[in-house]
């Protein structure tokens, strides 16, 4: 059964608003320093905004107030829909909460800018509670060295979906290495398959999926140090680099016979319209690169979402060569601690546990960054297959585009990308015009 029309765009249209919502805010100058702002105060009570998935939002809401209620502690925690925004807004007027649950670092990175985030340091998380979080995910909230940021929830996106009855009963492989990935691309063709279900329509927001594309081959290629370097700039779009990337995906993905359509119906097939074929008995294309989200009936026939260990396989982008380096692309929910006192102290330390997740995941999309968690907790084991993709890398990296100045990671990135993709513009014309539009420091 496929998802009504109205149901799809209301689907895509929550995605792109969540994406432009990253780029939105903007924090006034202020003369006032020091961690925190004004506002917060010992009375029992602690204030908390977050923008995390309502269902994942519904479980760790119980939790912490579970936690909290144990340490005579009442907590305020409300979903709000556009957080980057919002707690911008909030710490300008001085009325920020105690703590924000913040997907994006560039907007903590705003805020310590400021000196309006407190620092996490061991006295208030002791560094044992830490030890067991997924390699990369501490450094996704550290500014200059320093914990502003800490992950409680985690998404990952280095991930390639397939239809696994008709998979199981073709005989593929997971591949090992990109070259492995390129030959499966090359015998589903020979085949009479299609490869790939590759979409990156999105409203306001079209193109974001090629940079997922970008970061996962370009962190292979670089490393973990050629892709921070790319995400600052230090290595501009117009680089080797970068090219070796789009060469790949020329040759892999943009090929005749690569998606279905071919390369010319890419940038108008919406990105959660393009697996619908996947999940035939005969697959109208074999594999779709997404991130853990799209496992949902907003965008996946609700019989094959009833079904998942049966109807849906998952193996990890694959490294370069096999056994290299093996990064993966991902992000997460960061809780930064907004005003200095005990109490907000006390539940940063809570949301440190290794248990704050056990009441989010069995009916959710959550997946905890603590290696410790308990993985009988999720409620599949296509859920567990996706964590230990993250849990077994060598590290977690925050998607570069929204590490990136806005107007560049949800801008010219996407926007050069879906002309390059069209064949409107040449890779070098694009490549260049990204370059050109970063903001100068």
């Amino acid at each position: 059964m496929r998802l009504t029309a109205t149901r799809r765009r209301a689907a895509f249209a929550a995605t792109a608003a969540a994406l432009a919502l990253t780029t939105t805010g903007c924090l006034g100058s202020s003369d006032d320093g020091g961690g925190g702002s004004a506002g917060g105060s010992d009375d029992g009570v602690v204030d908390i905004l977050a923008t995390t998935d309502p269902l994942v939002f519904d479980g760790l809401k119980s939790k912490i107030e579970e936690m909290a209620d144990e340490a005579g502690i009442k907590v305020n925690v409300q979903r709000v829909d556009n957080i980057n925004q919002l707690i911008l807004t909030k710490i300008q007027a001085n009325d920020a909460p105690d703590i924000a649950v913040i997907p994006q670092p560039g907007v903590i990175k705003q805020i310590v800018d400021r000196g309006k985030a407190v620092e996490i340091t061991d006295d208030i998380v002791p560094a044992d509670l830490l030890s067991d979080m997924t390699p990369g995910t501490l450094e996704a909230g550290q500014i200059d060295g320093k914990q502003y940021g800490m992950m409680i929830s985690m998404n990952v996106k280095s991930l390639v979906f397939y239809n696994k009855q008709a998979w199981d009963k073709a005989g593929y492989k997971a591949p090992e290495s990109l070259d492995d990935l390129a030959a499966l691309g090359d015998q589903i063709k020979s085949d009479g398959g299609t490869p790939w279900c590759f979409g990156i329509e999105s409203g306001a927001a079209t193109g974001w999926p090629v940079t997922d594309w970008f970061e996962d081959l370009i962190m292979r290629y670089g490393g973990a140090d050629g892709y921070n370097s790319w995400v600052t700039h230090e290595t501009p779009f117009d680089s080797d680099l970068v090219k070796q990337a789009a060469d790949f995906m020329e040759k892999n993905v943009l090929a005749d016979g690569d998606v279905p359509g071919g390369r010319g119906s890419i940038s108008s097939v919406a990105f959660g319209d393009a697996e619908d074929t996947m999940w035939d008995d005969k697959p109208g294309c074999w594999m779709l690169k997404q991130g853990n989200f799209i496992v949902s009936a907003d965008f996946i026939p609700q019989d094959v979402v009833d079904n998942v260990d049966e109807r849906i396989g998952v193996f990890g982008f694959p490294p370069a060569e096999a056994g290299g380096e093996n990064p993966v692309l991902g992000g997460g929910d960061l809780a930064t601690l907004l005003q200095d006192n005990a109490d907000a102290k006390a539940v940063m330390k809570m949301l440190a546990n290794v248990d704050i997740g056990t009441t989010a995941a069995p009916d959710s999309s959550f997946i905890s960054p603590h290696t410790g968690f308990d993985t009988s907790l999720y409620p599949s084991d296509l859920t567990r297959q996706i964590a230990d993709v993250a849990y077994k890398s060598d590290a977690v990296l925050f998607d570069g585009s929204d590490a990136m100045p806005g107007e560049v990671g949800a801008g010219t990135f996407w926007k050069e990308m879906t002309a390059w993709i069209s064949e409107q513009e040449d890779l070098d014309t694009a490549l260049k015009n990204i370059d050109d539009s970063w903001p100068a420091s």
